[in-house]
């Protein structure tokens, strides 16, 4: 019996055909690729990328810098003027005990012409603010002895010192409250830049923060050895006779004993530091007294040339000389970094170069 279904339409496999179905297939596999790697890359949801992130907060710990500096400055200038106008205090005290051992001796006087009639010129004396005027009007001096005569002139002299040691204290005093008031202003920049860093910092996922901690212990871990082949290096010249000064030595030490210790704004030591407090007190171990911040420690000693650096040499970085480190040979220095960060070995080249000075 015949069969009455509808035979099925071969399909030739000719070169053409499978040329088609190929492309067909590459292009749906090619779509298919496109829209996995669609799903799996991070949305655009303006979030910024781990170096801009980096870039940014770089950027704030520099600036932040920038203020620690000026804090540093305003602090010892507040120092220095507590210290004046502490001085200034002292001496009027002392100026207004003068004067009024000088006004009782005159009182005495008053006392004594009261009990026996007179009028009391020298009691009227007491009140006047201008003792000259008071005696250019008077015939007093001409009925005094010449006792109460320098009574009154040691009278008029401590008046007139200690209205002087009053304004100056005044003065001390006020500027005592401008320094304070720069004080209080620069900490809150530090504060303020510290604190917009944490919070960039704070949106970085887990994995992006553990990214960033591992480049830069790659980097101090490579600074570090560097630093021990200069090491190594600086002990081979001085078999050889020749070595690094006595002063360069004690520097490096002292530095070298405090790698580890945090990075603290305004500190100077001895349990944290921030970078211009280190170089202070590294050369203060060498018997050489640095000024507080990088503005003024730059030009203390000689300057040096990039490529003549030694030892112990003070290198400073970007162009508001704001950071400092100690040289310590092989292209590397010892520098209390940031905050968050500890005292560390790290590349000179990790920032734009600004000068070297050599004190001493």
């Amino acid at each position: 019996m015949a069969s009455h279904r509808k035979p099925r339409t071969r399909i030739l496999k000719s070169a053409s055909t499978k040329r088609g179905v190929i492309g067909v297939t590459t292009a749906a596999l090619a779509s298919v690729s496109l829209l996995s790697q669609s799903a799996q890359a991070a949305p655009d949801d303006g979030k910024p990328s781990v170096s801009e992130v980096k870039k940014k907060v770089d950027k704030l710990y520099q600036q932040a810098e920038v203020s620690t500096q000026k804090y540093n400055e305003a602090e010892e200038k507040t120092d220095a003027q507590r210290k004046k106008a502490d001085r200034s205090l002292d001496e009027a005290a002392e100026r207004t005990a003068k004067l009024n051992d000088a006004r009782r001796e005159l009182g005495n006087y008053a006392t004594a012409q009261y009990r026996t009639g007179g009028m009391s010129e020298t009691a009227t004396l007491l009140l006047t603010e201008d003792p000259q005027q008071f005696f250019q009007q008077s015939h007093m001096l001409d009925r005094m002895s010449g006792r109460q005569k320098e009574a009154v002139a040691d009278f008029e002299k401590q008046q007139k010192a200690a209205q002087a040691k009053r304004e100056s204290a005044t003065e001390e005093l006020a500027s005592l409250e401008a320094s304070q008031k720069a004080l209080k202003k620069n900490k809150r920049e530090v504060q303020d830049k510290l604190s917009e860093a944490r919070q960039l910092l704070s949106k970085l996922t887990a994995e992006e923060k553990a990214r960033l901690a591992a480049i830069e212990k790659k980097k101090q871990e490579e600074a570090r050895k560097a630093a021990e082949r200069a090491e190594e290096a600086r002990d081979e010249a001085g078999k050889g006779g020749g070595s690094q000064t006595a002063q360069a030595q004690k520097v490096l030490a002292y530095a070298k004993k405090q790698l580890g210790k945090p990075y603290v704004w305004g500190a100077t030591g001895p349990s944290s530091f921030d970078c211009s407090g280190l170089t202070q007190g590294a050369w203060k171990a060498a018997g050489i007294s640095l000024p507080r911040t990088t503005w003024d420690q730059v030009k203390i000693g000689t300057k040096v040339a990039k490529s003549e650096m030694k030892t112990g040499d003070l290198i400073f970085f970007f162009d508001d000389i704001s950071h400092v480190g100690i040289y310590v040979g092989n292209g590397q220095m010892i520098h209390a970094p940031k905050p968050g960060a500890e005292v560390r070995y790290e590349s000179t080249g990790n920032m734009p170069f600004h000068s070297a000075v050599r004190p001493g």
